[in-house]
């Protein structure tokens, strides 16, 4: 098992978690074995071609995907225990996800997107702490901008600041600068870092971006549904 040096219990543990999904041509395996921790508070890059099993992986560790076999623990919470309820209420209190695409709701506004995890909690300061999270990603003056009416860039920094907004304990990301050009993604990154710093929140990043897997303390390999390589190097530290 690729295992955390970080001291406090880790936010992530894959035991040997296998997926095998039916097609025509008869099962494919898509993971095949992965034992994984992930300490609280460390930053992880997932590095590997399309389809050696990336996304899959992170959809395991967020329970959008059972495995076939193998244990899967998020928080401490053994992810095969809860029926589909308490896998979204688990990911309600601890996980936030940010994805190439952004999945912003087009009909609300940015501010509105970045309040509905609040909202969904029942929190009654929802859309101050929105407006907070959105000022910290400098997107204070688009509060009542639509998607639509947003940059590239601008729509994943409102994507990752609705991921941090509930603090959760750990983000995960699927190739946040893949649709973003160099000088957007290295915006977008700081802003992802920084709120990192901030709340101390693990992260997990399935990511091509060099810029982004050397910001973080582990590059980890993947390779036709196994890591093939855990590696571990002092992040790049910039200003913020």
């Amino acid at each position: 098992m690729t295992v955390s040096p970080h001291s406090e219990s880790p936010i992530v543990v894959l035991k040997d978690v296998h997926l095998t999904l039916g097609s025509a041509a008869g099962p494919v395996n898509i993971l095949r074995g992965i034992s994984l921790e992930i300490g609280t508070g460390e930053t992880v890059a997932l590095l590997g071609p399309s389809g050696s099993g990336k996304s899959t992986l992170m959809m395991v560790a967020a329970g959008l995907e059972r495995p076939t076999r193998g244990r899967v623990a998020v928080a401490g919470q053994d992810l095969g225990a809860l029926d589909e309820d308490g896998l979204a209420r688990l990911r309600r209190a601890h996980v936030g996800i940010v994805f190439q695409a952004f999945h912003l709701i087009p009909t609300m506004t940015a501010l509105e997107n970045v309040a509905i995890p609040l909202e969904l909690a029942g929190a009654s300061d929802a859309f101050a702490r929105a407006a907070a999270a959105l000022d910290r990603v400098g997107l204070d003056h688009r509060l009542t901008h639509y998607p639509a009416q947003l940059s590239g860039g601008e729509q994943q920094r409102v994507a990752i600041a609705r991921a941090f907004v509930a603090a959760p304990r750990l983000i995960l990301a699927d190739e946040l600068t893949g649709n973003l050009d160099g000088t957007t993604g290295d915006i977008v990154i700081d802003c992802l870092f920084a709120e990192h710093a901030r709340q101390g929140t693990s992260l997990l990043l399935i990511t091509h971006d060099a810029r982004l897997a050397e910001r973080c303390e582990r590059q980890l390999q993947m390779s036709d549904g196994r890591i093939v390589d855990d590696r571990r190097a002092a992040p790049l530290r910039r200003a913020l």
